[in-house]
């Protein structure tokens, strides 16, 4: 009977303690499904989170500005437009003096070369002005003193010409003699009045012919000069030449060349021969010996603020040619040797474009990818905008469980 009891009462503890197995596992069971749908459900929410994002634009790649900062920064908007372009020959050149601008300053007289006015590159000088003072004094010369001696060729040949005026009348010359003897006293009174009146305490003057500016002294102070050796060269800097070299290779291209833009190594100003009275005067038919370019020479006025001999980066324009897509270079920024300019989507927003380019002008640019007809780009400004671009940068969404 007890052996029974025992046995009964283990069946009891048992199945009790199955019950509450089965009631626990059933607990974790609902516990795990719990966790993994609030997992789904967080899943599902974090999707919902991007979608938003994405549709509110946070992560894409307008750049915002206000209107009021826009204008504040000077922005300007152009809408692209294909119309007529030029062909360009871009190159490099130098600009020179126009030979017709240019006088040599002779000496007059053998001797030695003593400077007055402090004669130097650069000095501004009127028709007239003394230069230079060349004197003789203690130098032992073949012929004697330049001015000692044409004044006593003009004393003899003074005397010859009136004892000639005596002795044609009583006919023991010629006709012929007397107009000899004449001649040769007007030449020698011109030679002895042109130096006895640039005659000097320093010597005999030489002066400038004519008003400008001193362009090159070729002769310093005490060197030794024989009569017709040039001194200096005096420019009035009123027409220059620009000549621009261009490679063989547009050897065909030449003769279409209408006019040029230049730009000066010293300024970032951009002339246009037009607008300077200028026209091209003539091109090489051939390349020069020692180099493989052809000289093309254009002549123009000078406006006062180009300097001769400074070098140029020249723009040689030539023909026409249609439907072309160009922007202003100020609509430009360059990262890494790439191309950039930003495209106005709305009132606010901006949007960066990578560009293919084509020839400059040195003004405007061909656009040959990146733009077409109907987007308004940016053209002044572009730099704010560009900055504006990084101020307003959205950081990545980022997850941490």
């Amino acid at each position: 009977m007890l052996k029974r009891f025992s046995y009964y009462l283990l069946s009891v503890v048992f199945v009790a303690g199955m019950v509450a197995c089965g009631g626990k596992s059933q607990d974790h069971l609902d516990h795990d499904h719990d966790h993994e749908h609030a997992e789904e459900t967080e899943h599902h929410d974090h999707d919902s989170e991007e979608e938003g994002h994405d549709a509110k634009g946070a992560h894409t790649d307008e750049i915002i500005l206000s209107a009021e900062k826009a204008r504040a920064a000077g922005v300007k908007v152009e809408e692209v437009k294909p119309g007529v372009f030029h062909g360009v020959i871009h190159t490099s050149g130098k600009v020179m003096s126009a030979s017709c601008d240019e006088t040599t300053v002779v000496a007059t007289i053998s001797g030695r070369v003593q400077y007055k006015n402090h004669v130097s590159e650069g000095l501004k000088v009127a028709a007239g002005t003394t230069l230079f003072s060349i004197t003789s004094a203690g130098m032992q010369l073949a012929d004697g003193d330049p001015v000692q001696r044409s004044r006593i060729d003009y004393e003899r040949a003074e005397r010859d010409y009136t004892r000639a005026k005596i002795l044609i009348k009583d006919k023991i010359i010629s006709e012929k003699d007397l107009a000899v003897a004449k001649a040769e006293y007007e030449a020698a009174k011109l030679t002895y009045t042109s130096m006895k009146r640039t005659r000097s305490e320093g010597g005999v003057a030489v002066s400038a012919p004519r008003g400008g500016y001193v362009k090159q002294c070729l002769v310093n102070g005490g060197d030794y000069v024989e009569a017709g050796q040039p001194l200096a060269i005096i420019t009035q800097n009123k027409h220059l030449y620009l000549r621009a070299e261009v490679a063989e290779r547009h050897f065909g291209e030449v003769n279409k060349i209408r006019c040029a833009k230049f730009r000066t190594s010293y300024s970032n100003r951009l002339y246009d021969i037009t607008d300077m009275g200028g026209h091209i005067q003539s091109y090489g038919r051939s390349a020069e010996v020692n180099n493989s370019y052809i000289p093309v020479i254009f002549e123009f006025n000078n406006t006062g603020d180009v300097v001769q001999g400074s070098y140029a980066e020249i723009y040689l324009i030539t023909q026409d040619r249609s439907n072309v897509i160009t922007l202003p270079l100020t609509a430009l920024t360059e990262e890494q040797g790439i191309h950039f300019v930003y495209i106005q989507v709305d009132a606010e927003g901006y949007r960066k474009q990578e560009v293919t380019l084509g020839e400059s002008d040195g003004e405007r640019v061909e656009i040959l990818t990146g733009v077409k007809q109907g987007d308004r780009v940016v053209t002044k400004g572009a730099m704010q905008v560009r900055l504006a671009s990084a101020s307003n940068a959205i950081p990545a969404h980022n997850h941490n469980h």
